[in-house]
C-alpha cells in the first residue's frame, strides 16, 4: 500500500552542521558590537544598585546582550570563530583595566580636582578586574561550546533549545565565577553571595528569554545574509 509522503516522519539530520566563513562576512560588525557591549558593562559594574531586597551592579543592565551576541556568533559561525571574539572581548577588557590603572596613577593636572571621583569609578580594583574577566572567559567558552555541541546533533531545528541550553550554563558559570572571586576579596556573608548569584543569575537568563524572539529574528537575518551559510544550508 503507498502512503502519503507528507505523512512520513521528518528525517533525522545528517553531515555536519551549517555554519558560516568569516572571511568577508558581517562576522567583524557582530564581533565589535560584542566588544563594545563588554567594555561598556564593565565600566556600569562599578555601581551597585539596590531595588528593595535585591542587589545587583550595573553592568546587569547590558552584560546579558554579550551573550546573546555571543549565541549569534556561536550558531551561524561557529565555535572557533565564536572563541576567537571572546579571547579578543578578553583581551580588551584587560587593556582597559591596565590603560585606566595607568591614567589613575600618572600625576594630575593643578586644577584636576576629581582624582577621588576618579578611582571611585574607574579605579583599578584588581579582584574586580578578576573576577569580571575570568568570569566572562569561563562563561562565555561553556556559553559557545554547549550551543555548538546541541546544533551538532539538532542542526537547524530546535534553535530555542540551543539558545536556551547555552544561555543557563554560561550565565551560570559567568555570575558563579565573578560571585566567589568577588566574595572571597571583599568578605561577602553567605546571604549576601547567594543573593547576588541567585538574582543576578535569573536577571540575565530572564531578559535573554524575554528577548527571545528578537534573537531568532536577528539570527535568521544575519543567516540570510551570509552568503556561505545560505550556500552551506
Amino acid at each position: 500500500m503507498n502512503h502519503d509522503a507528507s505523512h512520513s516522519p521528518a528525517p533525522a539530520p545528517s553531515g555536519p552542521a551549517h555554519f558560516a566563513v568569516t572571511g568577508t562576512s558581517l562576522y567583524p560588525y557582530v564581533v565589535a558590537i560584542f566588544v563594545g557591549l563588554l567594555l561598556l558593562s564593565n565600566i556600569g559594574a562599578t555601581k551597585f544598585i539596590a531595588l528593595g531586597p535585591l542587589t545587583f551592579d550595573g553592568g546587569a543592565i547590558l552584560f546579558p546582550l554579550t551573550y546573546i551576541i555571543g549565541d549569534i556568533l556561536s550558531e551561524v559561525y561557529g565555535l572557533k570563530a565564536a572563541r576567537k571574539a571572546i579571547v579578543l572581548g578578553f583581551a580588551m577588557s584587560i587593556l582597559a583595566a591596565i590603560t585606566f590603572w595607568l591614567i589613575q596613577i600618572a600625576p594630575g593636572a593643578d586644577f584636576w580636582e576629581n582624582q577621588s571621583a576618579y578611582e571611585a569609578i574607574l579605579g583599578f580594583v584588581p579582584a574586580i578586574v578578576l573576577a569580571s574577566v575570568v568570569g566572562f572567559l569561563i562563561g562565555q567558552l561553556l556559553n559557545a561550546y554547549v550551543l555548538v555541541k546541541i546544533k551538532e546533533r539538532t542542526h537547524e531545528r530546535a534553535l530555542w533549545l540551543r539558545l536556551m541550553g547555552s544561555t543557563v550554563v554560561g550565565e551560570f558559570a559567568d555570575t558563579f565565577v565573578f560571585c566567589t572571586i568577588y566574595g572571597l576579596a571583599f568578605g561577602l556573608t553567605m546571604g549576601d553571595f547567594w543573593n547576588y548569584l541567585l538574582v543576578g543569575f535569573a536577571y540575565k537568563v530572564g531578559v535573554e528569554v524575554i528577548l527571545l524572539p528578537v534573537t531568532y529574528r536577528v539570527i535568521a537575518w544575519v543567516k540570510r545574509r551570509e552568503p556561505t551559510y545560505a550556500f552551506a544550508a
